[in-house]
């Protein structure tokens, strides 16, 4: 592992080759395997043009900024105004500079401490990479650093070349419908997790949303390529949000612990966690590539 923590962290092993960019919200700027791309490269200046970027304290949307927790009347103003001029969105460590923290050389962590500000709770976040014959394990952790109980939830935001062949397959009991702004407004439960693209490419269908209810790994085929990514997330991330815009060269498929706006939305299945001061809420996934 080479590290410039104002430039990029290398990590390499097991035909992976991972470059991690602390200054630009502790994100991804590329991830490879064998030399073919497993995320789409960073292709821009925005947070929103990394191959992937954290989700901590929450993830997606909350509604208008506004949420009412344990008597507290909470107001957070849009954090990407010129995405969402309504809603802030993906919590705040995505638009923080991470610090590297000392590691062994087979890993990179990487560390952002947030103060009250508009979100009204001190907390500690903690990233881990590390490459290993089984793939490429990323963990997320958050600490609530403050003196009273703070709502909390992860995920990771990784964006996936599109080509016309490309699947994607993950089985979930429920899909919800959302506004323009993404959003939730309803939902459709299903007896039993099912496969919402029913084996189609993921260019057949162009959504924003969140599901519930996953069940086993999330898949990405991509026979183009000829890999197969297959992404293992920790038990706690049971929801997926999916991004399929229109025409798009890319797509996005986010583990994460909680549906949309949960603490706004009471008929959510996966609500926020409640960090009790000085507990910790910690989400892995795991990718693994293989040839087709």
């Amino acid at each position: 592992m080479s590290a410039d923590a104002k430039t990029s962290m290398i990590l390499e092993g097991e035909g992976f080759l991972l470059e991690v960019l602390p200054h630009r919200g502790g994100g991804i700027g590329r991830l490879e395997w064998n030399g073919l791309p497993v995320l789409r490269g960073v292709c821009g200046p925005s947070e929103l043009d990394l191959a992937s970027f954290p989700l901590v304290p929450f993830s997606n949307r909350i509604a208008n900024g506004r949420f009412s927790f344990a008597g507290r009347e909470v107001a957070i103003a849009p954090n990407m105004p010129s995405v969402d001029s309504a809603n802030p969105l993906h919590g705040f460590g995505w638009l923080s500079e991470w610090q590297a923290v000392p590691s062994a050389t087979d890993q990179i962590i990487i560390e952002h401490v947030y103060q009250r500000g508009d979100w009204p709770w001190h907390y500690r976040a903690r990233q881990t990479f590390a490459v290993s014959s089984a793939g490429l394990a990323m963990r997320l952790a958050v600490l609530n650093a403050d003196e009273t109980p703070m709502p909390a939830g992860l995920g990771f935001h990784p964006y996936f070349p599109r080509e016309a062949g490309t699947v994607y397959h993950g089985l979930h009991r429920t899909q919800w419908q959302v506004d323009a702004s993404g959003l939730p407004t309803g939902r459709q439960d299903e007896p039993a997790a099912q496969d919402w693209w029913e084996g189609k490419p993921i260019a057949s269908r162009a959504v924003d949303t969140v599901y519930e209810g996953r069940e086993g790994d999330l898949e990405i085929v991509q026979p183009e390529r000829g890999i197969r990514i297959t992404m293992r997330p920790s038990a706690n991330l049971g929801c997926t949000v999916v991004y399929t815009p229109a025409d798009a060269d890319f797509f996005c498929v986010e583990p994460v612990s909680h549906s949309t706006d949960p603490l706004n939305c009471p008929t959510a299945q996966h609500a926020m966690r409640i960090l009790q001061p000085g507990e910790e809420m910690v989400a892995e996934v795991l990718f693994s590539v293989s040839a087709l």
